[in-house]
């Protein structure tokens, strides 16, 4: 026999076809505003088969999503979230085009880090990337307050013990020493931890100045200016869920 459909939650469905976050899709549910095959449902948790319902916010239906990838070179000071409680610039509001569906971000970059960021609607490919199974390399630019020896780098890779947790880096190299007593090192994580390279050298007695992500496996942040975004090529796209 065959198996049957996935069905998940009603908020659910809605952020896998692009219409919104879960948590605004719960919202939209409790207030009544969506009709699931002619009858409303306030239950966010209620299952359905998104490729099969006819779903419907605020009388119209919503269609199959269209999967999109995104990649941001985030600014400084942004938070990672849709909306911020302290109501902080978030990196949405570099996402400027009305056409966009709802995406949401591939893991997170802390509000003081810059860089790669990946959003999509796809939400099994970004668990792929996020799996840490996958061992997924990610390449930052680390400012320190230092000039590095061989010990401090070695030390990275060796990693420390932190919160009963072990925090290591793969790869850890000098890219150039500054006249202020200063340095930026380039260090490879193939798994992301919350502020993981940050409560890694802070461990080590050693302040970061910036940190910027330039490459997630085989995509690099290359010329994308800062709070610009551009689509993923196909070829990107297939090359990362490798």
């Amino acid at each position: 026999m065959p198996a049957p459909p996935p069905r998940v939650s009603l908020a659910r469905a809605l952020s896998k076809l692009g219409v919104c976050s879960r948590a605004e899709g719960e919202a939209l549910v409790t207030a009544g505003r969506v009709r699931v095959d002619g009858v409303v449902r306030r239950e966010p948790s209620f299952r359905v088969d998104p490729s099969r319902a006819a779903i419907e916010v605020d009388g119209r239906r919503v269609g199959e999503r269209r999967t999109v990838y995104l990649a941001l070179n985030k600014p400084r000071g942004l938070v990672t979230t849709r909306h911020d409680p302290q109501g902080r610039p978030t990196v949405y509001d570099c996402l400027d085009d009305p056409a966009l569906p709802f995406v949401a971000p591939v893991g997170r970059l802390d509000r003081a880090s810059e860089g790669l960021l990946l959003f999509t609607n796809d939400t099994r490919w970004a668990a792929r990337l996020l799996d840490p199974a996958s061992h997924v390399d990610k390449i930052y630019h680390v400012q320190i307050d230092r000039v590095p020896d061989d010990a401090l780098l070695a030390r990275l890779t060796e990693g420390v013990d932190d919160a009963g947790g072990r925090l290591a880096a793969k790869d850890a190299r000098v890219l150039r020493v500054g006249s202020r007593s200063t340095a930026w090192l380039e260090i490879t994580l193939d798994e992301g931890r919350n502020r993981h390279i940050r409560r890694l050298l802070d461990a080590l007695g050693v302040s970061v100045r910036r940190l910027v992500r330039v490459t997630i496996g085989p995509l690099a942040l290359g010329t994308l200016g800062k709070g610009e975004w551009r689509r993923l090529t196909t070829e990107e796209v297939r090359a990362l869920r490798r």
